[in-house]
Order: structure tokens, then sequence, then C-alpha cells
């Protein structure tokens, strides 16, 4: 395998990389065989049925991870109120599980290698079930915050382990579209729980109606727990006990195309591994895609995405909106957000990741201004609504596609996982970080988190012009001569 991308320049078609970038769910598959055409029709019909299962279940832990993120903004208000919360309050409850969610993620790894992906998945269920059901029941405030750190923990780990898993048990042949399962799920996610809060706030349940809102999550995290126990352990973790008669029994079961050759790619692939922690990150040579993939982490959240996926409710409020009726934007917000997504990885690899960065810089940055004149002026609230469709567009077609394809292709093989685990943490970091301030800085007027917003994006279309090398059509091998490392 290494040496066949020492031959032949690293692609990925728009197809792959749709795949690469979002998951499972027969909804999207659909939608994808019908965009794409009867080859991947065909393709996706020819699954092996274990496989697919395997998968889907897999890819399951993502629609959680969308879920717990964004089930958050239908109850902010009601929180606040409940437990008399000020803005710093109310800021660290929402952060709270963003702080879990760094911890799972940067430890995931080590239970992950222990025991496998698929056992530390259902203690990441557990996890789902318990957060769902604490924050449901709790009884002041600390022990909502318990729970919701709980669920971070959840996101942090499912992040890691769920792409982890289905790439570990994956044939090599399709492993990039299998593993893309998992990410469309966290869009689709993010959808279903703002479909859910506008359906409870429908039922007028009063005081009662958050603790629904965050509840109504142990349905599918009870279902994701129970489906984990009808899946195997992955081959790749198997061959690392030495178990290797059970991984290549799996490798059958899975379809694999000829399980003897994989079997030897897999210790192959963990040897080069072994190899490749003794490379050391922060060097010199590496201070290019270093500075790369800090500063699209920072600027994805400096974008204001998850601030405002977090506070969606309250930003429509101070707007003068009723309660359920920006319930109901928001739910048009996160359909326009699945959507936007799905159309942005057909275009990737036509115009390049520098220039979507390029437009979405331009486009969030005056959408984001517009929102703040409305809150300034206090004038023109009928357009709020559009502007943060736009701006939804405009960051899914953007940063949205580009961030995690952007970090994994300005790295060399050697030092890749180490450099996206670097990317991904500047990316959360700055999410808790914006989580918590947000309210804060909202206190006075909402006008002044937009205008920082806005800001931001136009500094970063200064950066990525100047800075930004375009990865379109460039081999990893000739991306890694135009960085200068050796």
């Amino acid at each position: 395998m290494g040496g066949t991308s020492a031959k032949r320049p690293f692609k990925i078609s728009n197809m792959q990389t749709l795949l690469l970038r979002f998951p499972g769910n027969p909804l999207i598959l659909a939608i994808l065989c019908e965009v794409h055409g009867s080859s991947q029709r065909k393709y996706f019909m020819q699954l092996n049925p274990n496989l697919l299962k395997a998968t889907v279940v897999g890819a399951l832990g993502g629609l959680l991870f969308g879920f717990d993120t964004a089930v958050i903004a239908g109850t902010t208000h009601s929180l606040t109120l409940a437990y008399s919360l000020t803005p710093r309050q109310l800021g660290f409850t929402v952060s709270v599980a963003l702080i879990g969610t760094v911890i799972g993620a940067m430890s995931a790894g080590i239970p992950g290698q222990k025991y496998g992906a698929r056992e530390t998945l259902r203690l990441l269920a557990v996890f789902y079930v318990l957060s769902a059901l604490g924050c449901a029941f709790a009884w002041n405030w600390h022990t909502l915050l318990i729970a919701r750190f709980l669920g971070g923990l959840g996101i942090g780990g499912s992040s890691v382990l769920g792409p982890v898993y289905i790439a570990e048990l994956a044939p090599a042949r399709i492993r990039g579209r299998l593993v893309g399962m998992f990410q469309i799920n966290i869009v689709i996610g993010i959808l279903l729980a703002y479909l859910s809060n506008f359906l409870i706030a429908r039922q007028a349940l009063g005081a009662m109606e958050w603790r629904w809102q965050f509840g109504v999550a142990a349905l599918p995290a009870v279902l994701f727990l129970v489906m984990l126990f009808g899946i195997p352990q992955s081959p790749r973790w198997l061959v690392t006990k030495n178990r290797v008669e059970e991984a290549r029994q799996i490798l059958q079961k899975m379809g694999a195309d000829d399980p003897e050759t994989e079997l030897q790619e897999i210790v192959s692939s963990i040897h080069l591994e072994n190899l490749q922690k003794a490379e050391p990150l922060f060097s010199r040579k590496y201070r290019v895609p270093i500075f790369l993939a800090i500063t699209i982490g920072m600027f994805n959240q400096l974008s204001g995405i998850n601030a405002i996926l977090y506070y969606l409710n309250d930003i429509f409020a101070a707007a003068g909106l009723s309660k359920l009726s920006g319930a109901l934007h928001a739910v048009g917000i996160g359909s326009m957000n699945l959507v936007a997504t799905l159309l942005a990885m057909s275009v990737i690899d036509k115009l390049g990741r520098k220039t979507l960065l390029l437009i979405g810089s331009v486009g969030t940055a005056l959408c984001l201004a517009g929102v703040a004149r409305i809150f300034l002026t206090d004038q023109h609230q009928e357009y709020l609504q559009w502007l943060l469709v736009a701006y939804i567009a405009f960051f899914a077609i953007s940063q949205g596609a580009v961030i995690w394809v952007y970090i994994s292709e300005v790295f060399p093989n050697r030092v890749r996982a180490k450099g996206q685990a670097l990317g991904s943490s500047s990316h959360w970091v700055m999410n808790a970080a914006i989580a918590f301030i947000f309210p804060q800085l909202a206190k006075s007027s909402y006008a002044y988190p937009f205008l920082f917003f806005s800001m931001m994006m136009v500094v970063q279309f200064f950066v990525v012009l100047f800075l930004y090398p375009e990865t379109k059509r460039v081999s990893l091998e000739q991306m890694q001569q135009r960085l200068g490392i050796d």
C-alpha cells in the first residue's frame, strides 16, 4: 500500500471526499446514490450486509455527537430561569461539555488501544445515556454540569473512535468511503436536535420542557449501546493483541476480497505506525503545517459557528421572536446546514480548498456584519433568519467542508495523525473558550460578538490569501516538497 502511493499521486474523487467527510445514514446514502449516479447506487447495494451493519452502528455515534452538541440551544433560556444563572454561569454550563469533549478526544486512544474501539464505544454509549438522563433529572445546577461533562466525554471519545472503528473494519478498497459515513451523521444529529426542540416546545410543557429536550437523547443513546453488542471487534485491534486467527475470520465475514493480503497489510501498517511514533511533530521542518493546522482550527471557531448553534434560540429571542418561532427558525438553519454541506462536497475538488475558504470568509463576514447591524440599530429583525441561513450556507461550503480535509493534506504520513490531533485540539479548545465567553459578550448587546466574529473572518481572508497553499490536485508528496519538508 505504501509502495503504491509512492508511485502514484494520492487523489480523492468528489464522491470519496463527500463520504470521507460525512457519515452513514440510509437517507444520505439514498441522496448520494441519486446525486452520483447508478454506479454508486450499485456500489451501496453490493455492500456486505455485515460490514454495512457495523459501519452504520459505528457511525451512529456521529448522530449522537451532533444531537448532544446542538440540543443545548433550546434549553439555555429555561436553564437560566431554573437555576438563576448569570451570563458567566450560563457560558460555563454550555462549555463544560466542550471541556469533556477535549478530554475525551485526547484520552480515548488509551482505552481504545487497550480494550479495542468497540468496547470503549460501549462505555461511551453509557456516558451518552447517563448524560441524557442526568440532564433530564438534574436536581441542581452541579448535577447538570456533571451530566453535561459526561456527555462531552462521549462526544470527544466517539469522534475519535467511531471513525477509527469503521476504518479498522472496512476493506482497504472502500475504507475512505465508509469512514466518511460518520461525519454526515453529525450534521443530521444537529438538525434532529433542532427539530426535536421545536416539537417538544409545541407541547407547552412549561418548566419541564428543557428536561424533555435533554432526556429524549437517551433513546438513540440506548439504541447505540444495544447495537454495539451486535458487531465484532476490529481485525486490526485483534492483530495488535496477537489474535490473528480471529482477525482473519472477521475479515472474511466482512467480505474482504483477499483476507490474507489485507491481514498482511494490517501487520505492515502496525509496524509503520510504531516507526511513526518516534517522529516528533514539534520540529522546525513542520512549522508551516503546524501553523496551518492551528490557525484553520482557530478560525473555524472564530467564525462563531458553534456559538451560534449553541445559543441560536437566545439570539432569535433577543431579536424579538417568540420561543416557538425561534425554535422553528432553528430547524430551517439546521436544514440549510445539511443541504449546504452536501452541496459543498460536490465542488471541493473543482474549486479548491483555498478558493472555498476565501469565498466563505467574504460571505460569513458580510452576514455576521449584517446581524450585528440588526442588533445595533434594533431594526430590520425580519432579515435576521435569512442572514443566519446565508451565514450557515457560506460556512458549510467553506470551513465546514474544508477543515478536516485540509489538515490531513498538509502533514506528511509520518506525523499526519499527530497533526490532525493538533488541529482538532485547536478547534475544540477555541470552541470551549468562545462558548464560555459568548453570553458575557452578549450581555450588553448581541451586536458585539457578531462584530467580533465578522472582523475575525476579515482577518481569516487575508491570512488564507497570503499564507495558505492550495492543495487541490496536489499529491501528498508534492505538497510535502512545497512546504519545504524533507
